[in-house]
């Protein structure tokens, strides 16, 4: 059996529309469920001047941002953008919560260094900002997923 690059690409996409979910899910929750005034007391506590508005900008990002992402439309700034939220929500909260987010802790980092990870493959493997990526795109098209059939269009 042959494995194509195409398969690759339905990986990275795969992985960049479940992120895109994650993040879209993330932001509606916080605006439906009511939690931003708590969001933006907290961040107001931290020295951040306007809570409310960092909140909205937050959410609106993060909402925006997963739109771009899952349509594949400026990835690898969106993916740079939700990084460095991930980075500040890591650094301001879940770093003093410890590493386990679930069983084994609460509200740790394990989660947040995963969306990092997720975020720096899926900005990385962007094919339109590969300085070669017309020939690995060119490249995949003729290659086979199992012997004898056909790539798909």
């Amino acid at each position: 059996m042959h494995v194509a690059a195409s398969s690759f690409w339905y990986a990275i996409c795969l992985l960049r529309g479940t992120v895109a979910l994650i993040f879209m899910a993330h932001a509606a929750v916080r605006l439906v469920n009511g939690s931003v005034p708590r969001f933006a007391d907290f961040l107001e506590s931290r020295g951040f001047p306007h809570g409310t508005t960092w909140v909205l900008a937050i959410s609106i990002c993060e909402i925006v941002g997963g739109l771009l992402l899952a349509s594949g439309v400026g990835v690898k700034w969106v993916c740079a953008l939700l990084s460095c939220i991930v980075v500040t929500g890591i650094v301001l909260i879940h770093a003093q919560q410890g590493w386990f987010v679930g069983e084994h802790g609460t509200g740790g980092m394990e989660f947040s260094i995963l969306l990092c990870a997720a975020l720096l493959v899926i900005g990385c493997t962007d094919p339109t900002h590969w300085p070669h990526s017309r020939s690995v795109l060119a490249w995949s098209r003729g290659r086979t997923l199992v012997r004898g059939a056909k790539p798909p269009a």
